[in-house]
């Protein structure tokens, strides 16, 4: 099964959103120590982006190859990272930027496997 290239891109968008969405769930929580009100409307928005995620990974999948598809959902944990850093100021060390390379250099060999 050839995978289209709209479903890569749907499934990518979907990594995306659904990485948005862990980070506004964190920034929630981090949240609720000093106003509940902002906490529920940052948790709320999580949910929101997560549901929004799904669908869009619905559609993606649809039309591609499961095999080649799910793996790039662990683009994720690429996103992840940057919100991280971006958002919260974590560090990033030697591990995780190796760890970073090697789930790139996965999706990639996964990816060149689609036709």
């Amino acid at each position: 099964m050839t995978t289209p290239l709209s479903s890569i891109i749907l499934v990518l968008i979907a990594s995306v959103i659904g990485s948005l969405a862990m980070a506004a769930l964190k920034s929630g929580a981090d949240q609720m120590r000093l106003s509940r009100k902002a906490a529920s409307y940052r948790i709320a928005g999580g949910i929101v982006l997560f549901l929004v995620s799904s669908v869009l990974y619905v559609m993606g999948i649809r039309k591609g190859s499961l095999t080649v598809l799910y793996p790039m959902v662990s683009l994720g944990y690429v996103w992840a990272m940057l919100w991280g850093r971006l958002f919260f100021q974590e560090r990033l060390n030697r591990n995780k930027v190796i760890g970073l390379c090697l789930v790139l250099a996965g999706v990639v060999f996964i990816g060149m496997g689609r036709n």
